[in-house]
């Protein structure tokens, strides 16, 4: 029963003083007096660590995007005039160009797509090499065959076996560079794929981690076999720091460094004939972001790369979308953007420059379309 028709009942029945006993009315009875409720407790480190949670997020997101505001300012201008292709591009090319795949007819096709770019070097692959350094012959039967083969379609086209491994700098598993017998096994393998008749030699070593002074060891034993053969000593290269230690920070947060200081990146410059910036895997969200990015790889580049070495930066030619690379960020048109800007900023003049496309297999004709539209003729 409601609590207001509770009241009324108990008014009816003895609130009128006429009943037969004695007429008293009755008491009121006061309602219970309200205690105060107990104030919370008040909790201080809860206070303390919601507080320096949030300045936790804040010191990790305003910083990031600082530098995020800055990549896209970075994008901004205009290349200057004559930023294009100086006839000293690059492409990575797949197995199959080695293996027995590919036929006359892919020869003779590759010669007529390649008149219409300025690609001058094709990164064959070649290998891997073994951890211990070695080269099964087996991995390349048609190289001789490949090599002759563009030679005579395309003359002028340098031929260069690719050649790369895992190295054991982030796992137990890889090749050791720390190992007299491994870099030993390196050079020989190298004087062994000469001998097949390439033109020269590009390593693709990974996860390579800056100022590895063994790999300056075995750059150094490998360029004396190169030059003894008259052939290309080349390297892919890892990103240089964005900002100055960003490697040593990368590597204590997340185990892989992943960057080389730009002082290392120079140091290896120094010791090769081509050094190729891989710059891409840039974990950029947008495309105007990793342009501005692939700008400023292209200036830390070029202040340390000697001009007798050429500095190729590299070009997407994938399309993926995992972590470190997002499809829609990092496209073509927004890397030779990025790159002129970077070119025109730093040496525009700079003679031996150009890019290197990676990789043909995976190349859609959008890529191959803003390559030439882009750089080939501007």
């Amino acid at each position: 029963m409601l609590e207001g028709s509770s009241e009324s009942s108990s008014e009816g029945s003895g609130g009128t003083g006429t009943g037969t006993g004695t007429g008293t009315e009755a008491e009121e009875r006061p309602e219970p007096e309200k205690r105060p409720e107990p104030e919370r407790r008040r909790r201080p480190w809860v206070r303390w660590a919601r507080r320096t949670a949030l300045g936790l997020v804040l010191a990790l997101l305003l910083p990031l995007l600082g530098a995020e505001i800055a990549l896209r300012v970075n994008y901004t201008g205009d290349p200057a005039d004559g930023t294009y292709t100086r006839n000293k591009d690059a492409i990575w090319l797949g197995h199959a160009w080695v293996d027995g795949r590919k036929k006359d007819a892919d020869v003779t096709a590759l010669a007529r797509d390649l008149e219409s770019t300025g690609i001058r070097d094709l990164y064959v692959h070649s290998g891997p090499l073994e951890h211990d350094g070695t080269l099964p012959t087996s991995l390349y039967p048609k190289a001789r065959w490949f090599v002759d083969a563009m030679h005579r379609a395309a003359p002028g086209i340098r031929v260069q076996a690719w050649l790369g491994d895992v190295l054991a700098t982030e796992s137990p598993d890889g090749m050791r560079l720390e190992r007299p017998a491994t870099r030993a096994a390196v050079v020989a393998s190298t004087r062994q794929i000469l001998t097949a008749g390439f033109d020269g030699v590009h390593f693709d070593l990974e996860p390579l981690h800056s100022d590895d002074g063994d790999y300056l060891t075995l750059l150094d034993s490998l360029r004396r076999v190169t030059r003894a053969h008259n052939a290309q000593l080349s390297v892919a290269a890892h990103q240089i720091d964005p900002v100055p230690g960003f490697h040593s920070f990368w590597g204590t947060v997340a185990g892989h460094p992943k960057w080389w200081s730009q002082n290392f990146f120079g140091q290896v410059a120094r010791r090769v004939d081509q050094i190729a910036v891989m710059s891409y895997d840039t974990m950029q969200p947008l495309e105007s972001t990793y342009g501005g990015y692939v700008a400023q790889q292209t200036s830390l580049a070029l202040e340390v790369t000697p001009d007798s070495t050429d500095l190729l930066m590299g070009l997407p030619f994938y399309h993926e979308n995992r972590f470190g690379h997002w499809n829609h960020a990092e496209t073509v048109p927004g890397a030779v953007r990025g790159v002129r800007l970077g070119l025109s900023r730093t040496d525009a003049d700079r003679a031996n420059f150009g890019v290197a496309l990676y990789v043909d297999f995976a190349a859609e004709e959008q890529d191959w379309a803003a390559y030439r539209d882009d750089w080939v003729r501007g």
